[in-house]
């Protein structure tokens, strides 16, 4: 894929939009009317995760889902262009939604926010930004506070995250091979059951070649492990946003098979929100839209009706 050219993409039938800063394209999806949905993807992903979910709203809300620059269709600078940070990801959804309300009609307040993997610290954060925007929140495998764990990788986790951020070998799987992004769509990693081919061809197309795949190295360089890591501070404000749904609305969909987010991740949102309506999915991996939409999907599109 080159430029702006569209590869397939199968079950996604939606009107691509841009929202153009510091001379760069960002694609977005802006689907139907009604309440806002805002629905941010993680690493490897992008706005095709979305696909089945905003089938389902988009008669009755407004769905906006973006693709973060680097990923998905949005434009893919090198790193001399811009900075793959978490500080960057969140100004960057802050242009978007500021210029939705001030051009686009959107409302300043009424806000559903459904995050994934690194959308729950980028989405919480933002939120942070606007206290009392987002009404309702919809976490999937996802977290928005340091690792319950504590600072020191788990043990399992070790290897692959030392091979990724700090060889040449990782640098060269991230670029060369994509070897992060296939993996992710394969069983048993990001998913339980596999994908069609011609979905999972659609997950990876964007990325087809190794200019394109910066930004998912630069995401797994800068996950935020201990204080001291320049997204620290803002993965703080991000936890700290979180009292504020302890009584307002929130489903959590999870997949219990995800080896990063795992149960005890989960136990840590339902502590921080025990008021939320959880559905926990035991043969479901990371991508949990993708291994249980059959039961996820009409459970949100219900969340958001009621």
């Amino acid at each position: 894929m080159s430029g702006h050219t569209r590869p397939r993409l199968p079950g996604y039938p939606f009107r691509s939009r841009w929202f153009t800063r510091d001379g760069l394209r960002r694609h977005y999806l802006d689907e139907g009317g009604g309440a806002p949905v805002l629905m941010l993807h993680g690493n490897p992903s992008w706005s095709y995760l979305w696909r089945r979910l905003i089938v389902a709203l988009r008669g009755e809300h407004r769905c906006v889902a973006p693709d973060h620059l680097g990923m998905g269709l949005s434009d893919k600078p090198g790193a001399d262009r811009y900075p793959f940070t978490l500080a960057s990801r969140v100004d960057d959804l802050d242009a978007l939604t500021g210029h939705l309300i001030a051009e686009r009609a959107a409302p300043d307040r009424g806000w559903t926010l459904v995050v994934h993997d690194w959308g729950g610290p980028i989405g919480l954060a933002w939120a942070a930004r606007h206290p009392g925007r987002v009404s309702r929140l919809v976490v999937l495998n996802t977290a928005a506070f340091p690792d319950p764990h504590g600072p020191r990788v788990r043990p399992a986790l070790r290897p692959p995250l030392w091979l990724l951020r700090e060889t040449r070998l990782g640098e060269r799987l991230f670029l060369r091979h994509h070897a992060f992004a296939r993996l992710a769509t394969l069983p048993p990693f990001g998913v339980r059951r596999r994908l069609p081919a011609d979905v999972r061809a659609a997950f990876l197309a964007p990325d087809d070649r190794a200019g394109h795949r910066l930004a998912v190295q630069r995401f797994v360089h800068d996950i935020p492990l201990r204080p001291g890591h320049p997204s620290w501070p803002l993965l703080l404000q991000a936890e700290e946003t979180l009292a504020a749904f302890a009584d307002r609305p929130v489903l959590i969909g999870w997949g219990l098979r995800d080896p990063v987010f795992d149960p005890l991740m989960l136990r840590e949102w339902r502590h921080r929100l025990p008021r939320a309506q959880a559905h926990v999915f035991p043969r479901a991996g990371h991508y949990v839209l993708e291994d249980a939409h059959d039961e996820l999907v009409p459970a949100i599109t219900g969340f958001l009706r009621n």
